[in-house]
Order: structure tokens, then sequence, then C-alpha cells
């Protein structure tokens, strides 16, 4: 089967930026990164990663492209996990994040399951919507709020230790 995805850039500017592309559901998360990259323009150098999204886009577990921890480590692998063990009817979404420096950020969504055509090469890219913006979109976060976020409890007293519920002599 071939999954179509549309991939938008998360901005908030008036243009929509997307790419409509398709790929073998077998192929992996790692062919998928490529071919967003590709037909976003990038050189593909950059780290990157996916994450599962619910349906209000919250970020959920990592598929990444390299093994960060050591030993223990059970985050996904995109060169060894399949589309379709990530994405299918049930799970639709995922959001992509390429160059942890700049934060491009896409919203990846399963818009159609169809059969593989006679004589197709896949992935492909299908269509094409809106430039790139030279710069990543700025964004918002909660910390970046002064009206949002508190760094500081004011009803905290810093100076009475017991109340702070830890044992002062624990190392």
């Amino acid at each position: 089967m071939i999954y179509r995805f549309r991939v938008i850039l998360d901005n908030d500017t008036e243009d929509d930026v997307f790419r409509d592309l398709e790929i073998r559901e077998t192929d992996t998360m790692e062919d998928l990164h490529n071919i967003i990259t590709q037909s976003f323009g990038f050189d593909g150098m950059e780290m990157a990663s996916f994450y599962v999204s619910d349906e209000e886009w919250n970020q959920g577990e990592e598929i990444s492209m390299f093994g960060l921890g050591e030993g223990t480590d059970t985050t996904r692998l995109m060169n060894e996990t399949k589309i379709n063990d990530i994405v299918h009817e049930a799970q639709t979404k995922l959001i992509y994040v390429y160059d942890f420096l700049n934060m491009w950020t896409f919203f990846v969504e399963l818009a159609e399951i169809v059969d593989e055509a006679k004589g197709a090469d896949y992935p492909n890219l299908m269509f094409v919507h809106g430039q790139l913006p030279e710069q990543a979109p700025e964004k918002l976060f909660e910390s970046d709020d002064p009206e949002g976020f508190d760094d500081m409890d004011e009803d905290m007293d810093i100076d009475t230790y017991d109340e702070l519920g830890f044992d002062e002599n624990w190392n």
C-alpha cells in the first residue's frame, strides 16, 4: 500500500507552505525523512526527529535519527522503524522537527492510503505549495510569554527549608 502524506510547515504567516508526497507503507521513517528534506530543499545534514502525535498535535514518542543514550536507550531509530509500525488508520499524525538549532517544525498527516500504481516510482513528490521562508518561523514557548509563565512561586518561602520536603543530608 502507498501512504499519501501532507507535510505542513508550522508557521504563523499568511502563506501556507506544504508538500504532498507518496511513500510505501513498508519504507522506513528514514525514507520519509529523506523525501521531506528533499521536498523542502534542505540538504538533509542536520539532526531530525519524528514525534508521534495525537489529534491535538501534542508531542509524544520520539523516533530519532541516532540513538543518543547509552546501553538501555529505548528510543526508536528512523532507519530501523517502518512507517506502518508508527502510522496507520488509527494513528495518522506526526510532528517532524528538522535542525534542532533552527527548529524547523512540520505537521505530517496521513491523508490517504491507496494501492501502488504500476510503473510508479516511490517515494514521489505529488504537489508543492508555497515557498519555505529563509529562516525557520519563531516559536513562542510558555516561558517566552511573561503573562503565562511564573518562574517563581510567590507564596514559597525559600528561607524555610523544612517545608521543601527533602532531607538536607541526602548526599
